[in-house]
């Protein structure tokens, strides 16, 4: 588990250990499944970090729900968070639309 770079991060190691509590046998637990440790690439071999990760992520879900915040669709609620945190986040990353100019 060590050597695996949770690409994931707390979610998917939450559900790889539930998964393990369920399915192991006895007292020990066991992975259900064998863990790729080379499957998701390091910041090294990326060369990006996680600021930059999460705000390209923040732009292709924002842009994916034509900038939509928040209600019913909006991006908040695709990336479970409250609206006024993703707002600071954006802010803190400098997300922003890009406005066409029209001629």
């Amino acid at each position: 588990m060590e050597a695996y770079t949770w690409p994931g991060n707390v979610r998917e190691l939450q559900n790889v250990i539930e998964r393990a509590v369920v399915t192991s046998p006895g007292s020990s637990l066991r992975l259900a499944d064998a863990l790729d440790a080379t499957g998701s690439p390091d910041r090294e071999e990326s060369g990006k970090t996680l600021a930059e990760v999460e705000r390209e992520h923040f732009i292709r879900v924002l842009e994916s729900y034509r900038w939509k915040i928040e209600g019913a669709g909006g991006a908040a609620e695709v990336l479970d968070l409250h609206p006024s945190t993703l707002r600071f986040r954006m802010k803190k990353l400098a997300v922003v639309r890009e406005r066409k100019e029209t001629a």
